[in-house]
């Protein structure tokens, strides 16, 4: 059979990515241009800013990304852009860019959804990883604990009912003066803190395989707000280690209680907090336990990225599932469920 060839793109946020997928599992280059430099002067992502450096961008990391590949335009198959959920502001100039070098090529258009780009980073590196399993989505934007029953097929089990975990992480960051961006900050400086230095709470949500942050972050603020108006000096690094083990413990009781009544054989995580170390082993303690396998992508695959827009792409491209010329950004787009 032909080998399939996607470029991917993302700009959903303040990463202009671009990427060449081979077979939705052979990532043959992976271009990232970060804007954390910018944004941190901020304390976090100014959506303007984001999206006029998209523009600024985009034309060059996609020209790098195909020639890091070897391949040229004419041996791409079809162009895949994330166009939700995100920034709008960013998710236009990369459904924008998508849509005129597939017209300008004749090349097909997919349109795909972030958070089954996430899904789809676990593919790259684990090549004999096969659905049915259970993937627990953390990232600045999202917590979800989807059941991947088929490719392009997801039963949501669990989801925050508030805040994403990983804005949480940004928040907390920014007020103990830690700074943008604030997960692998609070990753860093818990490794030199006591996880049990102040109890915090565990939030869950209304269902049993729910979330919960924003009380955790109501808890942390009034915490230094106490501890501000008794005089008494904190300890950033304990607050960083108590807060990472509250929301770690919250995401790995719901994964395991979602492993003990599924069944499922193998356990993955992605997304941007998925690089946090806690979490890592934390997961892959519960995953051993039961005997089920453990799949984790790279760090920079847990970031967002074109290689995992490209291998959701080339599950659509296969199944025929294309977008025409009115694809648009959609900010709120919801995880298609089957």
């Amino acid at each position: 059979m032909k080998d399939v060839l996607i470029l991917g793109i993302e700009s959903s946020c303040d990463e202009t990515a671009a990427a060449v997928v081979k077979n939705g599992r052979d990532m043959l280059s992976n271009v990232i241009s970060s804007q954390i430099d910018i944004h941190t002067l901020y304390g976090g992502v100014v959506p303007e800013i984001a999206s006029r450096k998209h523009i600024e961008r985009i034309n060059q990391v996609v020209s790098q990304a195909l020639k890091d590949a070897g391949v040229s335009p004419s041996e791409l198959d079809a162009v895949a852009v994330t166009y939700g959920p995100g920034l709008i502001g960013p998710l236009l100039t990369g459904v924008s860019f998508a849509k005129a070098y597939a017209y300008a090529r004749s090349l097909p258009l997919i349109g795909v959804n972030h958070i089954e780009g996430h899904i789809c980073a676990v593919y790259i590196e684990n090549k004999d990883l096969r659905p049915a399993f259970l993937c627990l989505i953390v990232s600045g934007g999202h917590t979800h604990l989807v059941r991947v029953k088929d490719y392009g097929e997801y039963e949501l089990i669990g989801r925050t009912m508030d805040d994403a975990a990983g804005e949480a992480f940004d928040k907390i960051a920014r007020v103990i003066g830690l700074g943008y961006p604030g997960g692998p900050k609070i990753d860093r400086a818990a490794k030199e803190g006591d996880p049990d230095a102040v109890v915090f709470p565990r939030g869950h949500g209304s269902g049993e395989y729910d979330f919960s942050f924003s009380g955790l972050k109501s808890a942390v603020l009034n915490y230094l707000n106490s501890c501000e108006m008794k005089g008494e000096r904190i300890s950033v690094p304990d607050i960083a280690a108590s807060f990472q083990k509250a929301v770690v413990d919250v995401l790995s009781a719901n994964a395991a209680k979602a492993l003990d009544s599924f069944g499922d054989k193998s356990f993955a995580i992605a997304g941007g907090v998925a690089s946090n170390s806690l979490f890592r082993s934390e997961l892959e303690k519960e995953c051993v336990r039961r005997g089920v396998g453990f799949f984790k992508p790279s760090p920079v695959l847990c970031t967002d990225n074109g290689a995992m827009i490209a291998s959701a792409g080339y599950f659509k491209y296969i199944k025929g599932e294309f977008s025409d010329l009115n694809l648009n950004g959609v900010a709120d787009l919801e995880l298609c469920l089957r």
